[in-house]
C-alpha cells in the first residue's frame, strides 16, 4: 500500500534544488506513455480503480520497460491510499492484447515526463504531462509512512494543507479543465 499526495503548480527548479541539497538521489528520469483501461460498464473507474499498461523510456539509457498494473483506491482522507499490483511484461502489444481478451477497453492514453527522487523511503516525483492534458507541473509524493510523507512535504517548503489527495482528473474538473478543454 502506498500513501500519496499531490502538490500542484510547482517550481521544478526549486524542487530539484531542495532534493539535491538534501541528498536525495535521482532514481528515474523517464518518458511515460500510459494506456488506461476499464470494462465497458466502467466498473473499475466507478470504484476508483483502473488497469494500466505503462511504457517507460529511460531518458539516460534509452531503455524501455513495460508494466502491467491495476490500482484501486482504498481510502482518501488526508492521503490517497491505493492498493496496487504491478509486474513487468515483455511488450506493450502483449499487455494490450491481454486486456482486450479480458474485455477491457482503452479509456485514454496519457504521455508525461517523470523525474523521481528518492529521499529516505519516499519518492518525490515531478510530473510534466502533455499540456493539452494537464497544463501545469505537479509533484506526487509517495511514502510507506505518514510521518515520513509529512516530513518530506515540509522539507519541500509546503504544508499538508498545500497537498491534495484528489486524482489528476478530479483536480482538472475542480479547476474547470479537461483533456478536451485544457483552457477551461
Amino acid at each position: 500500500m502506498e500513501l500519496e499526495v499531490k502538490i500542484l503548480d510547482i517550481s521544478i527548479d526549486n524542487i530539484r534544488r531542495i532534493m539535491n541539497e538534501n541528498g536525495a538521489v535521482l532514481v528515474k528520469n523517464e518518458m511515460q506513455e500510459n494506456y488506461i483501461h476499464d470494462f465497458p460498464d466502467r466498473r473499475l473507474l466507478d470504484k476508483k480503480g483502473y488497469a494500466r499498461i505503462r511504457v517507460v523510456k529511460d531518458q539516460e539509457t534509452g531503455e524501455e520497460t513495460v508494466f502491467m498494473t491495476t490500482k484501486k483506491l482504498l481510502s482518501r482522507e488526508v492521503y490517497k491510499k491505493m492498493e496496487e499490483y504491478e509486474t513487468v511484461i515483455e511488450n506493450k502489444d502483449a499487455g494490450l492484447g491481454i486486456f482486450r481478451s479480458l474485455g477491457l477497453e482503452l479509456i485514454e492514453n496519457i504521455r508525461k515526463s517523470r523525474e523521481s527522487y528518492q529521499y529516505k523511503n519516499t519518492l518525490v516525483e515531478i510530473d510534466v504531462n502533455d499540456k493539452s492534458f494537464v497544463p501545469f507541473p505537479y509533484l506526487e509524493v509517495e511514502s510507506p509512512s505518514e510521518e515520513e510523507l509529512e516530513e518530506v512535504v515540509k522539507l519541500l517548503g509546503y504544508t499538508m494543507e498545500d497537498t491534495s489527495s484528489l486524482s489528476i482528473h478530479e483536480i482538472l474538473k475542480e479547476r474547470g479543465l479537461s483533456a478536451e478543454t485544457p483552457e477551461g
